[in-house]
């Protein structure tokens, strides 16, 4: 596949042109050819199994990757507001890596699903608007789009309905209602909320996607974790082999304290990819960072899973009477002077205020100079955030 393809439901074909042509890819799907890597087997695992935290199985990834020239990942979002950094910055970073050891990735544009689970007030106009301005924001932070392919599910399940509903039947009936609740926490909901009955079929549909999509790898956040395990308990069912692997990644904390992650219905809780200087500079100055307190500190975590990943370094900028500047090459290091004191939480947030702006620039250029993406921007703003 020489480029990225993206297909849109209730888009015209003239929309869906502008949106290729505006990420400047051609329109033929497929899964990207091998690529010579560069890499041994033991560094394209090594790099792979770095954007997980967790990984079901770790010698399935290695095998993979030894017997299959091109893996298949795939990873699906709900169009449901703004991006805030992890959605953009860390699956940017999770997304490279994997290309770069020459797997295939599916982006799936769950629009049906946020209609499903009543995001943006379950309408769909709206929702499509938020999933074509998720992939300008990916564009623009620097995600190597080269082998990503972006389908819309309403689209390709109405294309595709004689594959796809056959299979969220069978996966419905080999399943008992309390084992499809369990899998709840994918939509943000729990067992004891009041659920629509289309949130109680979101599950089975969601595990119905990881085979629908032909997927090898499933690298969605630990948050998911309940719905891919569903789909390795389906394979045993079916007496099938091979099952997707799990490489599930970290689930960025809030800033506010005892946030275990972000909330798109909560501005303040989160860094979002086109915050001014200054909204970035406020949140952070507001942010939780107890000193010497490691153990839930959102502004440790920004430094470990988005700025060292991303530029290798933090550095800190201060007088000589208060240490001096340092560059930190290693999370551990970081942490370690944040422990003994010598790094105060002074010098750590206007660092990592500094950092994140920096990596955020490109995005507020792109929907500042380009007059589309700044439209599309503007459009969503006014959108109300529904739960």
């Amino acid at each position: 596949m020489a480029g990225a393809t993206i297909a849109g439901p209730a888009l015209t074909v003239e929309d869906k042109a502008e949106i290729l042509e505006s990420i400047g890819m051609g329109g033929i799907s497929g899964v990207a050819p091998p690529i010579d890597t560069g890499l041994t087997l033991d560094e394209r695992y090594e790099l792979c199994r770095s954007v997980g935290e967790e990984c079901i199985q770790d010698d399935e990834l290695r095998n993979l990757l030894d017997k299959k020239p091109v893996p298949v990942c795939y990873d699906g979002f709900e169009p449901s507001g703004r991006m805030h950094i992890a959605q953009g910055v860390m699956k940017c970073l999770n997304v490279n890596k994997l290309t770069r050891a020459g797997c295939h990735f599916k982006f799936w544009i769950a629009d049906w699903f946020a209609l499903m689970n009543n995001k943006m007030g379950g309408d769909l106009k709206k929702i499509q608007k938020v999933g074509q301005y998720m992939v300008e924001v990916w564009k623009a932070v620097g995600m190597d789009l080269s082998r990503v392919e972006f389908i819309w599910s309403s689209e390709e399940i109405n294309k595709r309905g004689h594959e796809y509903w056959p299979l969220v039947l069978d996966i419905a009936r080999r399943n008992k209602l309390v084992r499809i609740m369990r899998c709840t926490q994918i939509m943000g909901r729990s067992e004891s909320d009041d659920l629509a009955a289309s949130q109680i079929f979101y599950p089975v549909m969601q595990c119905a996607d990881i085979f629908f999509l032909k997927a090898d790898i499933c690298q969605l956040g630990m948050d998911q974790r309940k719905v891919n395990m569903l789909a390795r308990e389906y394979c045993e069912d079916i007496k099938r082999k091979m099952k997707p692997v799990i490489l599930s990644h970290h689930m960025l904390m809030g800033l506010k304290q005892g946030q275990e992650k972000m909330s798109k219905s909560d501005p303040d809780s989160a860094i979002f990819m086109e915050d001014s200087e200054a909204d970035v500079n406020l949140k952070l100055k507001k942010a939780y960072c107890p000193p010497g307190e490691v153990a839930g500190n959102p502004c440790l975590e920004y430094i470990r899973y988005v700025v060292l990943p991303w530029g290798g370094k933090f550095s800190v900028t201060r007088g000589e009477s208060n240490g001096g500047n340092k560059d930190y090459l290693t999370y551990e290091d970081v942490e370690a002077d944040f422990v003994s004191g010598e790094l105060h939480p002074g010098d750590v947030k206007p660092a990592l205020a500094r950092h994140l702006n920096e990596i955020l620039q490109p995005v507020r250029d792109h929907f500042t100079n380009n007059v589309e993406a700044k439209k599309l921007l503007d459009t969503i703003k006014k959108y109300k955030i529904t739960k």
